[in-house]
């Protein structure tokens, strides 16, 4: 394995023109390599850069002009990337993943790894897995970051047989992301979405101020158990009350399990070689084998907007690409084939505009079809839609609308087939 310089890294020995370059995600995002890469975008050249969920400011529009950049959705700040016109979004469910990249259907010539310095003579994948490890598998080099500010993460151990062509030494912060501003719609949310959560239920959430929401209302729940493809560190106070135990899972128990981890300095360091929380891949996270083995595994996932059908649109508003297929759909269906699981999507009932209804007649964009839809939430209510024809759907879902807008979704619910 060959020993480099962070001051004097050359990428151009390793990334040759017309390149897939794929940068690990999220927490464990190589920040030296990563930097270098856009730095060095002259001499590199025109290559590809697969990104998956990001919270740094590395990749940015208007630098690095050649690159084409690749995802799976435009999440975090890959959102920016998206509404210059710099993103090309591949819809997929988030399981597929791994698999994309093992069949060969993704290239995966160059993989930038972000890693924990090594304990018990093993380095970790830091706080975040999803698709690095097998985009690595295939790649031509692998070059890793071994960062010891990065926490060495249960479930993210380096497999013996993985090869690492170079690596870099270094001592930088970690992406985190900030502490969501709650307001009072997103707890009136919450408050309905706690009350459909039973004591020692299974949780799932995703990252925003709606999750982080979701997560303070919980405080008053007991013996909770969390098995997620993201989590932010606002599941912290719910750790240290008692609220989550992971108690009553029968697999797992004792220990939270997510795909992602992310937060801040002082959630890094609970994560530092803590048997408590384990990282996973998707296989393992978003696997419905594995979901139906979590009696009241509720599922917890963010929307765009819902139609009166029951549709939800996950991905585009304003015509722009915001969002992503993601794990939702992995999710919606393993709540419905565990026991007593429910799949609930949250959402204010109007956008950040104060205007635009976020209940529709109909969504341009379907991320989730009408076929899996369970429970509907905003802030005035709940909409139990499961094995509910379309016109009681519609009439549920116009009694969670705004009141400004239910007259003219009324109207469009009369002119539904």
């Amino acid at each position: 394995m060959l020993e480099l310089d962070a001051a004097t890294l050359d990428l151009a020995r390793f990334i040759r023109p017309g390149d897939t370059v794929v940068v690990a995600q999220a927490s464990s995002e190589p920040p030296t390599l990563a930097a270098a890469l856009v730095a060095q975008a002259d001499a590199l050249g025109a290559i590809t850069v697969f990104l998956g969920a990001r919270w740094s400011d590395t990749f940015v529009s208007e630098k690095a002009p050649a690159f084409r950049y690749v995802s799976y959705g435009a999440l975090g700040a890959n959102t920016r990337l998206a509404r210059a016109g710099r993103l090309d979004v591949v819809p997929c469910h988030y399981a597929q993943l791994p698999w994309l990249f093992e069949s060969g259907t993704w290239r995966a010539d160059v993989v930038l790894l972000g890693l924990s310095p090594a304990a018990g003579g093993t380095m970790t994948l830091g706080p975040s897995h999803g698709f690095a490890l097998a985009a690595a598998r295939r790649a031509r080099t692998v070059v890793a970051e071994v960062n010891e500010r990065m926490p060495w993460v249960h479930g993210g151990e380096l497999p013996a047989d993985l090869r690492i062509d170079a690596v870099v030494r270094t001592s930088r912060a970690l992406p985190t992301l900030p502490a969501a501003k709650i307001g009072e719609v997103e707890r009136q949310v919450a408050a309905h979405v706690a009350a459909l959560v039973p004591e020692g239920a299974t949780i799932q959430l995703g990252i925003g101020t709606l999750p982080d929401a979701v997560l303070e209302a919980l405080a008053g729940h007991r013996d909770l158990g969390v098995h997620s493809g993201m989590l932010t560190g606002a599941v912290l106070p719910l750790v240290e009350s008692g609220a989550v135990t992971n108690a009553r899972k029968p697999i797992d128990r004792g220990i939270t399990v997510s795909g992602i981890l992310i937060g801040d300095e002082r959630f890094y360091a609970r994560l530092h070689r803590n048997a408590a929380f384990r990282l996973a891949g998707p296989d393992y996270t978003h696997s419905p084998a594995v979901l139906a083995q979590l009696p009241d595994f509720v599922s917890v996932n963010a929307a765009v907007e819902v139609d009166l059908c029951g549709r939800v649109n996950a991905e585009v508003a304003g015509g722009a690409y915001v969002g992503g297929v993601g794990g939702a759909m992995d999710f919606i269906r393993g709540a419905a084939a565990a026991p007593r699981g429910r799949a609930i999507i949250a959402l204010p009932s109007v956008a950040r505009d104060g205007r635009t209804s976020r209940i529709v007649a109909s969504c341009a964009t379907v991320t989730t079809p009408a076929a899996d839809a369970d429970l509907v939430v905003t802030e005035w209510g709940v909409a139990s839609l499961r094995g509910i024809d379309y016109a009681e759907r519609a009439r549920r879902l116009v009694a969670i609308a705004h009141p400004d807008h239910r007259e003219a979704l009324g109207r469009a619910a009369r002119k539904l087939p």
